[in-house]
């Protein structure tokens, strides 16, 4: 009995447990109660829930951009090859047929294509996107052919295409909204040329399509999977955003009756919740990314916003494979964290993170990749899933790897300046959020180098090395000499031109031998007869006593026969079709006896003549068949856009334009096309990888601004606080970037080994891009400085 003379009162029951959930409707409503916990948290549940969704949103807008790149390959294609001509078979005049010549040139470094043509018949059709086929003088344009012809820039090139403007080809006739593309049409007169062929329609079939080397294939497969992976990563990184506030929230939950399955499910629930919230802002951005796309032009390459469609199978798996692996790496996550009633173990002391199963991913990679050293071929769909196998396995191997080394190195630290304790003791406790931000450019880096050591294999491989003297020569024109043409007046219109500091023309014509009976040599015994002046001679040929009315006979300096070549006295027939013998003996020319031998030497092209070299008073030009007038040009760098005025020189003369500027070097056109689609898509993934880095450096901070805000009511310095946060950004990217060099030069040596190519590393790329990696993070520390300031303002003490 009591003082009070009352009854003692019963002892309280322990609260029983939550009864536990089972089966589809358990995890249904366990979700359901995330997802409300995720909106309903007041400001910093939605605070966390946005940066989450903006995360997973810019990852999914890269997603579906790259599901949609199918798409814009096939519908180019297409609509290049519905406005492919089709070549007439019968090649007889119709009244459905056209004269059809395609031309070329390039101005300040843009292709321009265009097609000249003449309709045969009343019922000649036009081409796709175009109304009516241009008459006689008039020219249809592409829009950004059009924009560039009405600026200033383009009023030199107006001079190159002598048409009027009359029209605008629409998008069903253009590869691009960017392309620079014409049609113009031409006389009878001059459609009448050799280059001009009968078409009948548009709308060819495609073409054979051509076989990429293995060594390509790799680079396309590894490239692709280089660019995917830093979006996958920070995609999983995006949906762990708050995780410290989420797990204190699910120890109330565990206060309540909640069992640890529960809570695990709860937090499932809020993630998924994100990630279906990530892809609504992701369709968003894509849909604005989509409509902007007409303007944007990338590497020469630009698509309209209806080509950008992603995939249908593709898009499917984007938006099945964003929530489940949401919930997937939740679950995972919180397999290490205790959540208990009274708080959370992850707390105190952090048991070691396991290094075995992170070991095995890329031990697993290699695995797959080492079986095809030497033996890769590039044309099985099981060798390509086996080499995006491996090298997922091996940059996913090379990222798992850094929380564990994180964690290994920053234990070790002790003492020095107050900042660098803070940052260190901060990792010591918990180094997840901070190596997790910086895990999408490890594994950015770790490919990098990768690619970079099979690009420069496969550089090496297709770029050849042209021979040509770029310092005697910069630009070469061929002209043909017709319809009355003379040599000196189109030599005499490029030495007038501005810019050209001097020009060299060589006429150049395919002669053969006659026989002593006056039968024509067997094809193949074909010999170059050149004509010019001796100064231009001499760019063929060393001839130190050259005068006006001399023939020099050229031989390889590697020929040890010199019979090879004509002798004096032989007899060439000059006509450019002598399979049949000359019955004018006009066509017939003799070398005289006067004829001297002279050694080759390499021209600015690279090549090394071998003929006859004639001087004008030696023969007359007139009686040349087939004449080609070569003219090099050597430019004055000085002038500005002397290259295009030598362009509208040529033009003058010939409307096909088949002048080109030398170069040291050229390019498979196939690597070119890889390349080009390589940086497009390293460009947009760099984009991702710095706002994705910003994102998680402000939920980094947004998750510490009660602790700053403390310190600086207690008198820290905002100073040091500030250089606290370089510092635990700083040490967790030094240890990245390491990990990526190691697993780069390792998957990279792998990649060489494969397609036989001899392993060298190129340290200067490699230094350069571990060096942007640190610089990319360097730029978003320092961006986030700003939000680090707001954020220890004395406001940052108010908790809801």
């Amino acid at each position: 009995m009591t003082l009070t003379g009352s009854p003692a009162a019963p002892p309280v029951a322990p609260m029983a447990p939550a009864p536990a959930r089972r089966g589809v409707a358990g995890w249904a409503a366990d979700l359901a109660m995330g997802a409300r916990f995720a909106v309903t948290g007041g400001r910093e549940g939605w605070a966390r829930t946005l940066l989450t969704a903006l995360g997973v949103g810019l990852g999914v807008t890269l997603l579906l951009l790259a599901t949609s790149v199918p798409e814009i390959i096939s519908a180019r294609d297409s609509r290049s090859h519905a406005r492919t001509p089709t070549v007439s078979l019968s090649n007889a005049r119709g009244p459905e047929t056209l004269l059809i010549s395609q031309v070329h040139t390039t101005f300040h470094e843009e292709d321009i294509q265009g097609v000249r043509l003449y309709p045969e018949g009343d019922r000649a059709t036009a081409p796709p996107g175009v109304e009516r086929l241009p008459a006689t003088g008039e020219m249809v344009v592409s829009p950004a052919l059009g924009r560039l012809l009405d600026s200033a820039e383009g009023e030199r090139l107006a001079e190159r295409l002598p048409y009027r403007v009359t029209g605008t080809i629409d998008g069903l006739g253009l590869l691009g909204p960017h392309e620079l593309f014409f049609y113009a049409g031409v006389d009878r007169a001059t459609a009448v040329d050799d280059d001009y062929f009968r078409a009948d329609g548009w709308e060819a079939g495609p073409g054979s399509a051509e076989e990429f080397p293995p060594e390509l294939v790799l680079l396309i497969v590894i490239g692709c999977v280089v660019l995917l992976m830093p979006i996958v990563i920070f995609i999983a990184t995006a949906v762990r955003f708050g995780g410290e506030r989420r797990d204190r929230r699910l120890a109330a939950l565990r206060l309540v009756g909640a069992d640890g399955a529960m809570t695990r499910r709860i937090a499932a629930g809020e993630a998924l919740c994100g990630a279906l919230l990530g892809l609504a802002v992701g369709g968003a951005l894509f849909a604005l990314a989509r409509q902007l796309a007409d303007r944007v032009e990338v590497w020469g390459y630009s698509a309209f916003p209806s080509d950008v469609t992603p995939a249908g199978p593709l898009a499917a798996l984007v938006l099945l494979a964003v929530p489940a692996c949401a919930v997937v790496v939740t679950m995972v996550a919180l397999r290490g964290v205790a959540i208990e009633p009274l708080g959370v173990v992850r707390q105190s002391r952090p048991r070691r993170r396991r290094l075995w199963w992170r070991l095995l991913l890329p031990v697993l990679g290699l695995g797959l990749l080492l079986p095809l050293i030497g033996g890769y071929s590039g044309t099985g769909g099981t060798e390509t899933a086996q080499v995006t196998a491996g090298a997922v396995l091996v940059l996913i191997g090379t990222t798992a790897l850094l929380p564990w080394a994180v964690e290994s190195v920053v234990e070790r630290f002790r003492g020095g300046p107050l900042p660098w304790q803070l940052a260190t003791r901060r990792l010591q406790l918990g180094s997840g959020p901070a190596a997790r931000a910086v895990s999408g450019i490890t594994v950015a880096v770790a490919g990098a180098i990768a690619v970079q050591m099979l690009f420069a294999s496969v550089e090496a491989e297709n770029t050849k090395v042209t021979g040509q003297d770029t310092t005697r020569a910069q630009f070469v024109s061929g002209i043909e000499l017709r319809n009355g043409l003379g040599m000196e007046r189109v030599i005499d219109a490029f030495r007038d031109t501005e810019g050209v500091d001097r020009a060299v023309g060589l006429v150049e014509s395919l002669v053969t031998p006659v026989r002593p009976d006056g039968r024509p040599a067997e094809p193949g015994q074909e010999q170059w007869l050149t004509y010019g002046a001796c100064d231009s001679l001499r760019e063929l040929a060393r001839l130190p006593d050259c005068r006006d009315g001399q023939v020099y006979l050229v031989a390889p300096a590697s020929d040890d026969d010199p019979a090879a070549t004509p002798r004096p006295g032989d007899r060439l027939d000059l006509r450019a079709d002598a399979t049949r013998p000359a019955k004018d003996t006009r066509h017939l020319w003799t070398v005289p006896r006067t004829a001297q031998r002279a050694e080759s030497r390499i021209d600015p092209l690279g090549s090394e003549f071998t003929g006859v070299l004639v001087t004008p008073g030696a023969l007359e030009l007139s009686r040349l068949d087939g004449a080609y007038l070569r003219t090099m040009l050597t430019l004055d760098p000085a002038v500005d856009d002397a290259m295009e005025r030598a362009r509208n020189t040529e033009a003058r003369f010939d409307e096909r334009m088949n002048g080109w500027a030398t170069s040291d070097t050229k390019e498979n056109e196939q690597f070119t096309d890889v390349r080009r689609g390589l940086f497009i898509g390293a460009t947009a993934t760099l984009l991702l990888i710095g706002a994705s880095m910003i994102v998680s450096m402000l939920e980094q901070l947004r998750e510490r601004r009660r602790l700053l805000a403390v310190l600086v009511a207690f008198g820290t310095p905002r100073a040091t606080l500030a250089w606290s946060v370089l510092w635990q950004t700083a040490v967790p990217v030094v240890i990245g970037l390491a990990i990526s060099v190691a697993g780069g030069l390792t998957l990279g040596t792998v990649l060489l080994r494969m397609v036989g190519s001899p392993v060298a590393v190129d340290w200067t790329s490699l230094a350069f891009m571990a060096g942007t990696g640190a610089g990319v993070i360097a730029l978003v520390t320092l961006v986030s400085m700003g939000p680090l300031w707001r954020m220890m303002r004395p406001d940052g003490l108010r908790s809801e």
